[in-house]
């Protein structure tokens, strides 16, 4: 663990004190291949090796900033607080409830009357979407969604609504086979 202490003087530096085995060390045991991390190691390392923050700082290719902010994460976590983490990016657009009323739109398919379609297309959802919603949305996002919504674009073979099954049976049977 490493402290920081300000002392009262000319420059008013923070002294740093290593209260556990030397950084290299445990850089040696954890095998890190996370190359960021091992690069604050080696810049906490050259601290307890008795350098200045400003070497350090040099050694790291960082501000003397930054290298404050290693510290305190050395401090509160260990060697694990050097990890690059991932960042949680942007909120989503469409909240659980939205996505899954999309998901039960998708599934019962359009109504003619009432879509105004006969078949769902990206255009069309993404017209669904901000009617019901506002939300305004790309057919590529949309693309997206459903297909983390586990669809599947499957394109059917195109049917008129009023087709009648008997009369196909029928003329199926009256054509000879070749």
């Amino acid at each position: 663990m490493i402290r920081t202490s300000w002392t009262s003087g000319t420059q008013n530096e923070a002294t740093l004190e290593l209260w556990t085995s030397s950084l290299r060390e445990v850089k040696g045991r954890m095998g890190s291949r996370d190359a960021g991390q091992s690069r604050r190691l080696l810049a906490l390392a050259t601290i307890y090796d008795g350098a200045s923050r400003t070497d350090a700082a040099r050694t790291g290719a960082v501000s003397l900033q930054t290298v404050r902010d290693w510290v305190l994460a050395f401090n509160a976590v260990g060697p694990a607080g050097l990890v690059d983490s991932k960042t949680p990016g942007q909120r989503p657009k469409l909240d659980a409830v939205e996505r899954q009323a999309l998901a039960q739109v998708i599934e019962e398919g359009p109504d003619p009357d009432r879509h105004g379609v006969v078949r769902w297309r990206l255009k069309d959802l993404a017209a669904w979407i901000y009617a019901s919603f506002g939300v305004s949305r790309d057919e590529s996002t949309v693309s997206r969604t459903v297909k983390a919504l586990d669809f599947a674009k499957l394109s059917v073979r195109p049917r008129h609504y009023e087709q009648d099954p008997a009369a196909l049976a029928a003329f199926k049977k009256a054509c000879p086979l070749p």
